[in-house]
């Protein structure tokens, strides 16, 4: 009854935030029609959202262990479910999946398949047993499965709560750099500031929360900014598709769009001024290849001729213009072989990237019998990886230790199912609306009458553009291949891509930063909980008081939060990639220990160690080994298999080892087995 009551205020206070969000859009759009500056609109939004997660996080400090590791046991399921929705639509999916299925088209759907049916494989496999465990941590049940069922470490358990530690560390702070690399680059676009800046800025509502709170602060700062994520990611679509389809519902419209999108492709695919571009691009990529396999005298000569046009040009008293272009050319020009071997061998893939024939959005595994063959391959491997990765991301089994059963936390699960997919399902409508609207509206268009979205994109972050176009042919013309468009910006840049108001730009953005503030909370808690929990208190000092054990927290949360913003001020790559990464690691190193460790009683301590240290030094090993920008080759791929799928190969190799191993040594004692008995035991 008590908790029933507690639900329903909760209900009425959410419903009155949603009611008050609703009103401030309605507020900014009346506005905008009277004519306030765009800028303004976008500051209101930043920061009118960042003062409210504020407000909850200084509402919701706590010092309690329980409240600020995991809430106090008491979030209601479908309030868990909205808290775990928004912890798990991270700036990947609000930001860079669209943006995937736009250039990957059906390729890209991967995404989907294998982080929804991953969340169907928590709910089954660990998240109702992790609750009935009762503790604090993922490294928590790890160390009692594998080490004594007592309350203590013992010599094994120990080991294994430390390498568990490290897995958390490392995958959480992959996860959480992607996070905070999509709160720089929303802050930059909406308010001026440098991109490095806008990280720093965006870091400052991140501590507000977690600092302050922990799980308490994070979990009904998480309810609201789902709500502004449904609201956020929702109405531009439904916008889209009445201007777009005539129907309110992307869904629907998705179905009606893509045979008129796959008619436009043939159209441009027949083009000749589109082959023209990409016969540049072809010759640009091969002039690439020929100083590549020239070098060093290539370098050496290319070399020559830079500086050979500087005295040119100040022997013969040419502009100081154009000296000073020459000067920048021979400064850029590589410092020695090894660096031109690497800058030409990536514009050599840039170029040959922007040579290829359009990939049709529709047809699936497109291309040739080879390349249809390992795009599909590539397919199942990256679906397996995000899947298994799931089900050990601590972040998101965190979140089982904060409802007040073991059926609550089963009912919340259905819950997060049902909030997320009403996203998943309408981005990949998202992204065939904006599609179709550029290949309709912006193809084919004059060059001197672009829209305004495009320079304003095209100057967001100069240092990597996010979008560029370049009349490349000099025919006046805008082509298909003359555009570059970066995943990370489609579904910021999709309201004023459609004509929309700028007020639904500003709301998109306050989506996209309530979904990377969200992912980035729990991913720091989950590291500062594992360092303060797992390595202060069960290992350093077992005596520290509850307020020495949060304080310990905190400050670890602080520390790790600006490292994680310093790596994302160096730009480390595309979100998705980055987030790819952190699943496969996920998944290799802690996936076969958590399954085994729940539905195989003869997995033991010395059979957890190996396997999480086999899975992660194979995953590792193939990431480096295959990814050239880490220092691999696409040569060292593994039946072509992309590096972000790692995973493919490193949680088999993580579960024969274990198993393996497991069955070569002891079995665990009794006490154990009875533990594992119990956690598997149906709920009375």
């Amino acid at each position: 009854m008590k908790e029933r009551s507690f639900s329903g205020k909760l209900g009425r206070y959410y419903l009155l935030f949603t009611a008050g969000f609703g009103g401030f859009l309605l507020s900014l759009t009346l506005l905008e029609q009277e004519g306030m500056p765009r800028i303004w609109i976008g500051y209101l939004f930043m920061f009118a959202t960042i003062v409210l997660y504020a407000i909850l996080g200084v509402l919701s400090r706590t010092s309690n262990v329980l409240e600020y590791y995991v809430a106090g046991r008491k979030v209601p399921a479908m309030f868990n479910g909205m808290a775990t929705a928004a912890d798990w639509i991270s700036a990947a999916s609000f930001i860079s999946l669209a943006g995937g299925l736009y250039l990957h088209g059906f390729d890209g759907l991967a995404y989907i398949m294998g982080w929804t049916g991953g969340y169907v494989l928590v709910a089954l496999l660990i998240a109702p047993y992790l609750r009935k465990f009762c503790q604090y941590t993922i490294p928590d049940f790890l160390a009692m499965r594998f080490g004594h069922a007592n309350g203590e470490d013992n010599g094994a358990g120990r080991v294994v709560r430390i390498m568990a530690v490290m897995a958390t560390i490392i995958v959480s702070f992959t996860y959480v750099v992607a996070q905070i690399y999509a709160v720089g680059l929303i802050t930059s676009r909406f308010t001026g500031v440098d991109f490095s800046v806008g990280i720093f800025l965006g870091l400052a509502s991140i501590l507000v929360c977690s600092f302050l709170g922990g799980m308490r602060a994070i979990t009904w700062t998480q309810v609201a900014q789902y709500i502004i994520i449904l609201v956020a990611f929702l109405l531009p679509a439904i916008w889209m598709s009445i201007k777009l389809s005539d129907n309110p519902i992307p869904q629907v419209a998705y179905g009606k769009l893509l045979p008129k999108l796959s008619a436009r492709e043939a159209v441009l695919q027949a083009d000749p001024k589109e082959a023209e571009v990409r016969a540049i691009f072809q010759q640009r990529a091969d002039d690439y290849q020929r100083q590549l396999d020239n070098l060093p005298a290539s370098w050496e000569a290319g070399r020559r001729d830079a500086q050979r046009r500087l005295d040119q040009v100040k022997t013969r008293n040419a502009s100081l213009l154009d000296i000073r272009s020459a000067e920048r050319a021979l400064i850029a020009y590589p410092k020695n072989p090894d660096i031109a071997a690497r800058e030409w061998a990536a514009a050599h893939a840039y170029n040959l990237a922007r040579a290829r024939p359009i990939n049709p959005h529709a047809e699936p595994y497109a291309g040739d019998a080879e390349t249809s063959a390992i795009k599909r391959n590539n397919f199942v491997a990256l679906v397996f990886c995000l899947m298994l990765g799931t089900v050990a991301l601590p972040h998101i089994l965190m979140r089982a230790y904060t409802t007040p059963s073991v059926h609550a936390t089963r009912q919340s699960m259905v819950y997060a199912l049902f909030f997320i997919l009403l996203i998943y399902l309408t981005i990949p409508a998202m992204a065939v609306l904006v599609k179709y609207d550029i290949y309709t509206a912006l193809v084919g268009s004059d060059f001197n009458h672009l829209p305004g979205w495009v320079s304003y994109w095209a100057n967001v972050d100069k240092a990597t553009p996010l979008f560029s176009i370049a009349d490349v042919n000099r025919d006046g013309v805008v082509q298909l291949a003359e555009i570059t468009i970066d995943a990370d910006v489609l579904v910021l840049a999709a309201p004023e891509i459609a004509g929309l108001p700028y007020v639904v730009s500003g709301l998109v953005a306050a989506g996209g930063l309530a979904a990377a503030l969200s992912t980035a909370d729990g991913l720091l808690l989950a590291i500062s909980n594992a360092l303060s929990h797992d390595i202060y208190y069960k290992i350093v000092d077992r005596h520290a008081s509850t307020q020495k054990r949060v304080t310990i927290s905190k400050l670890l949360l602080l520390g790790v939060a600006f490292i994680a913003a310093y790596a994302a001020s160096q730009r480390p790559g595309d979100i998705i990639s980055l987030v790819g990464a952190a699943f496969s690691l996920a998944g290799s190193t802690l996936f076969p220990a958590l399954v085994l460790g729940v539905f195989w009683k003869r997995a033991n301590h010395q059979g957890a160690v190996a396997g999480m240290i086999a899975g992660f030094a194979v995953c590792l090993y193939y990431m480096l080994h295959a990814n050239p920008v880490l220092g691999g080759s696409v040569t060292g791929q593994w039946f072509h298999i992309a590096p972000t799928s790692a995973g493919i190969f490193g949680v088999p190799a993580g579960l024969v080892v274990m198993v393996v191993v497991s069955l070569l040594t002891p079995a665990q004692d009794a006490q154990t087995r009875a533990l594992v008995d119990y956690v598997r035991a149906p709920e009375k």
